[in-house]
């Protein structure tokens, strides 16, 4: 007769096989999506950096009062939007290499577009807003991680307003009223703020569909691409706040 105080078949005081086996395959999957998400934040930063530095050697050189005073300029500030749609319309047909190719060449751009802001803003305020920035974009970014409230619905709201925002600065362009101007970068501040969180929680979610498939790399560039243009329209509204005109 069996002992009832022995270990039975399939009742044994270890984890089951498959309780083990799920486990095992939960901390696999841990392990990547921080991988992958490091991947994306470690493009970003180097994209926001290798901006920076352009920005300001081309601002510092003389080069951008040169070009800024040609037709050229608008070559430079409508390249980074070329950039951006070359890369969101084609990534299917486009090879990982070539977008991380064009991703560099992007965030080269943009540093040459953004140098004109060392034409209207003290260096000092500049340097202040952009840590200030990057402060506000690490807890955002980390809120979207960490939540487990779904942030889909907020996140219609906010390409909704986004769009409402561009329009308004169109408008802008004509009217030149100084109290839209702070209204549409008021609302830019809250627009972004909730944008860097819904994206990191939206690239978050999307890892379990595209690990281990030829997508993943396209994934961390597509998305390193999409935060960083959460960071630097975060920095371009709250420097309208922050920045102090030459």
């Amino acid at each position: 007769m069996a002992n009832w105080n022995d270990p039975q078949p399939g009742m044994g005081f270890g984890a089951s096989p498959s309780l083990s086996g799920a486990t095992g395959r939960g901390e696999v999957f841990d392990a990547g999506l921080r991988k992958h998400m490091l991947s994306i934040y470690n493009y970003m930063a180097s994209g926001v950096l290798l901006s920076g530095v352009v920005a300001l050697v081309f601002a510092t050189s003389g080069m951008a009062e040169a070009v800024f005073a040609t037709p050229l300029r608008w070559l430079i500030a409508l390249a980074p939007l070329a950039f951006v749609m070359v890369m969101s319309f084609g990534v299917n047909r486009l090879s990982t290499t070539t977008l991380q190719a064009l991703f560099w060449a992007f965030a080269g751009v943009m540093g040459m577009s953004l140098s004109s802001i060392f034409f209207v803003y003290t260096g000092p305020s500049i340097a202040a807003t952009f840590f200030a920035t990057a402060g506000a974009f690490a807890g955002l970014s980390l809120f979207g991680y960490t939540t487990q409230k779904s942030l889909s619905g907020l996140g219609t709201f906010l390409i909704m307003g986004l769009f409402g925002i561009l329009i308004a600065s169109l408008i802008n362009l004509f009217l030149q009223s100084p109290g839209l101007a702070w209204g549409i970068s008021f609302l830019g501040v809250l627009i972004f703020a909730g944008l860097t969180a819904y994206d990191t929680q939206r690239l978050k979610n999307e890892y379990a569909y595209v690990a281990g498939t030829e997508y993943a790399g396209k994934s961390v560039v597509m998305g390193a691409l999409t935060l960083y243009l959460d960071f630097i329209n975060l920095f371009m509204m709250l420097l309208r706040f922050m920045g102090d005109r030459r």
